[in-house]
């Protein structure tokens, strides 16, 4: 069974998108990770939720801009803290985008600086 990590239903959470088998929205999720909370503190806070989970809600975010601009640097990288190099060793390499679920490389950070 695949599982559609984030679900868009009108029913549940009055049409917000949220994560698979918790009650929080991606835009919950997204004011916690601009309010610093990395991933090993959301799953110790929300145990409910799992690491590839929370990448897919970014990656929807960044797939829906238009809904979530606020959360996004001019340069258009998520704010707060992303995923560290360990945390994101577990995702499939279709979650590791750079400035949405782990950080923009460096030097190419500085480059557009």
């Amino acid at each position: 069974m695949t599982i559609k990590w984030v679900k868009v239903d009108p029913l549940v959470m009055r049409g917000e998108p949220f994560c698979y088998n918790t009650r929080l929205t991606v835009r919950q999720l997204l004011e916690l990770r601009r309010n610093g909370y990395g991933v090993a503190r959301l799953m110790r806070e929300h145990p409910e939720l799992r690491v590839v989970g929370i990448a897919q809600a970014y990656r929807y975010a960044s797939e829906h801009r238009d809904l979530y601009r606020e959360f996004f640097d001019r340069g258009g990288a998520l704010a707060g803290p992303a995923f560290t190099d360990e945390e994101a060793s577990v995702l499939p390499e279709d979650l590791r985008i750079a400035g949405v679920v782990i950080a923009k490389p460096k030097a190419a950070a500085r480059a557009r600086a």
